[in-house]
């Protein structure tokens, strides 16, 4: 059996200890490489594997995708350890720390926080070592969503900060990133103006970049990802037209395989119908959210989201119906 074989095995049963412990032996691996003057001889087939990953899901499961990412990210090992020319090196870092990065996004939407954060670290190691300053911006900028999505919005704003200045004033995928994720994680801080500047700044980055960054893939910024974040941050501000506009177009942008990301868009839309005073229609709407997921997206940045709802409603209605059945459906 090989390696991709056996991790699919012990991921089939979720983030189990046996599953994280292989996860941290890869990663770990790499990470000693990293450290040595070393490289590979022929990086095309996993630059193009890293290319494939960027797109996303596609409708499988995120323990799929996890299984396959951390057994080609392992396949760089060898070739970290065989002397190279420094710019094949920068390659083989670039790649590692695109590997890296899209290893975290999956532990994070799987709501595996420290596991996310222990992978982003090596992708910044491998960015920093690779050259590409907008990468190493990118890979902040991801990080700095692990505590805007799990209740540390000021750390968040903190990352994305040191993601902008990193990306500097040209309109890349990174600094459009960074400033679209700073005005999320200034909006939950109750820090308004902070959001709206930076919010502005995203949209001008937006318009101004090119077609290849806009593609719709983890690693650029596309229409579809930069209204995902508008959304978040609108509803958090309380700009509820806005954010309506921003969720549809987001929807009409999204595969219908995108499970979590409709999920999200259509929770960030029950929220505002809460914050306009619906909270029973917010809560059912909820419930059906979390009652239709499949149950590989039934933990992590979903019930996360749910759960930020459910603490915005007021404690004296917690006995109504609704909220009751939105606080079981939580806990299911």
């Amino acid at each position: 059996m090989n390696r991709r074989q056996l991790l699919r095995g012990t991921l089939a049963a979720g983030l189990t200890g046996a599953a994280l412990t292989a996860l941290t032996d890869t990663r770990r691996s790499v990470d000693l490489a990293l450290a040595a003057d070393t490289t590979p001889a022929d990086l095309s087939d996993l630059e193009a594997a890293a290319e494939t990953y960027g797109y996303g899901y596609h409708g499988q499961s995120p323990t799929r995708v996890l299984a396959d990412l951390v057994t080609d990210f392992a396949e760089l090992r060898p070739h970290l350890d065989r002397p190279h020319p420094v710019a094949t090196r920068m390659r083989v870092c670039r790649t590692a720390g695109q590997m890296a990065g899209m290893t975290a996004i999956v532990l994070h939407d799987l709501g595996a926080r420290r596991e996310a954060r222990s992978w982003f670290a090596t992708a910044a190691t491998a960015a920093k070592e690779s050259g590409d300053p907008q990468l190493h911006a990118w890979v902040l900028a991801r990080e700095a969503m692990v505590p805007l999505n799990y209740g540390a919005p000021q750390a968040a704003a903190a990352l994305a900060e040191r993601a902008r200045r990193l990306a500097g004033p040209r309109p890349t995928a990174a600094a459009t990133l960074a400033a679209a994720v700073a005005a999320r994680a200034y909006a939950l801080s109750r820090q308004p103006e902070q959001a709206r500047q930076a919010l502005v700044a995203a949209d001008a980055f937006m318009e101004r970049l090119d077609a290849g960054a806009r593609a719709d893939t983890w690693l650029t910024h596309g229409e579809q990802k930069h209204h995902v974040h508008l959304s978040h941050a609108l509803t958090a501000l309380g700009d509820t037209r806005r954010a309506s506009e921003s969720q549809q177009r987001a929807l009409q942008l999204s595969a219908p395989t995108s499970t979590m990301t409709r999920s999200l868009l259509t929770i960030d839309a029950a929220t505002c119908i809460h914050h306009a005073g619906s909270t029973q229609e917010a809560c059912q709407r909820t419930v059906a959210v979390l009652s239709a997921l499949p149950a590989a997206y039934r933990t992590g940045l979903v019930q996360r989201r749910a759960l930020d709802l459910y603490r915005s409603i007021p404690a004296q209605r917690q006995r109504e119906t609704a909220v009751r059945e939105l606080r079981e459906a939580l806990a299911a």
